[in-house]
């Protein structure tokens, strides 16, 4: 065994993230940094990861780094299945574009997709809906879309993946946020709410059915963390909109998926301010990605006050694991997050470790917190 036995490395990931996010770990902390961004972009420009991780899988460079991953590779183990009249197409338009046409009994609609030259993310161009007709044909697509979950596909990753951490999944968007990242883009959720709100409200709800079917087989699967995936942003979310919106579908969906023993908690990784007196309320178990000052527009201190008994996932903000701060920084920062959040803390980067971040740093957060660990014994 090297190092001390409550050493991330020592440990059986998946347990010790159980024990602390359900208050059985005795006070020590998680550090499960998301570093997938960095991993993806070195991959995608054929660069490679630099040694020593050279040619590691992403569950083995997590091994090589000590510290824990947050497991979102188990949402593949629920499977989306549209109804069978629907007939997809795909079109390439040319070098960098291609079309998606969903045509159905209700109609059809038609995105087209750019290809990035940087990142393996495709930009929308045209969105899956950009009029009232393609609202209505994404309504009856929602409305007659089941889920199943996959079990061979979640021993298969259970076994890849096995004491990194505890499976997780985050749920599609909610409501306007669904219509915001995925499906029309902000300037198109505006226009849609103001032109055509009946409509919107009568795919709100559609959305929300196809949603209660996926949650049925949350409730029922093994996965027992799961996150609102919202990327929640107070520039397009003000507080009125978050509270008709959002609020009343976090307090009915966390109570259900609460009661059932799952964990439960909402991704919020923009400006944040505004709806900081709203944590509380969600009745959510935990906040995930909260960007404090420099990157975001809240102190930690805020955020904890905000928080109170809630779970922060994540505190450090991401440009700490740039060279352009110092490594003294970066380390303040993680004593100051544990002096605030512990033990109600899943320490993570908020949001990511960008492709221009230094891995080693990685190690140097889990260093403290290994540290700090040991010292509670």
């Amino acid at each position: 065994m090297i190092g001390r036995p409550t050493d991330h490395r020592n440990l059986d990931l998946e347990q010790f993230n159980l024990d602390v996010v359900f208050g059985r770990a005795g006070g020590k902390v998680l550090w499960q940094p998301r570093i997938l961004e960095w991993y993806d972009y070195r991959l995608f420009t054929g660069q490679g990861l630099p040694p020593p991780y050279t040619g590691l899988s992403r569950a083995n460079l997590y091994r090589a780094l000590g510290c824990s991953d947050r497991l979102y590779y188990f949402n593949d183990c629920f499977v989306c299945h549209e109804d069978p009249r629907v007939r997809v197409t795909r079109q390439e338009l040319n070098a960098t574009d291609y079309s998606v046409t969903w045509e159905t009994p209700a109609g059809s609609q038609t995105a087209v997709y750019r290809r990035s030259a940087s990142t393996s993310w495709h930009v929308p161009v045209k969105w899956p809906i950009a009029s009232e007709d393609e609202m209505r044909v994404a309504l009856w697509r929602n409305e007659h879309t089941t889920w199943s979950w996959d079990q061979a596909r979640y021993e298969a990753l259970h076994d890849e993946y096995r004491g990194l951490g505890a499976p997780a999944m985050f749920m599609c968007r909610t409501t306007v946020q669904h219509l915001y990242v995925s499906e029309m883009g902000v300037e198109g959720t505006i226009r849609a709410l103001r032109r055509y709100p009946d409509t919107c409200a009568a795919y709100f709800e559609a959305l929300n059915r196809c949603q209660e079917r996926l949650i049925e087989r949350i409730l029922a699967s093994p996965i027992r963390l799961v996150n609102f995936g919202d990327n929640i942003h107070a520039a397009i979310l003000p507080p009125r909109m978050f509270e008709r919106y959002v609020l009343p579908v976090y307090q009915e969906r966390g109570a259900r998926l609460r009661a059932a023993g799952k964990f439960v908690y909402a991704h919020f990784d923009g400006h944040v301010r505004p709806l900081l007196p709203y944590l509380k309320d969600t009745g959510l178990d935990g906040i995930e990605a909260i960007t404090p000052l420099p990157q975001g527009d809240v102190t930690l201190e805020e955020v904890k006050d905000a928080l109170g008994n809630l779970f922060l996932l994540d505190g450090i903000p991401a440009v700490y694991f740039d060279r352009t701060y110092d490594e003294q920084v970066l380390a303040d920062c993680v004593r100051r997050c544990l002096e605030l959040f512990a033990p109600r803390l899943v320490l993570g980067i908020s949001d990511e470790l960008s492709a221009t971040g230094d891995i080693e740093r990685v190690r140097l957060v889990g260093r403290i917190v290994d540290d700090y660990n040991a010292a509670l014994g």
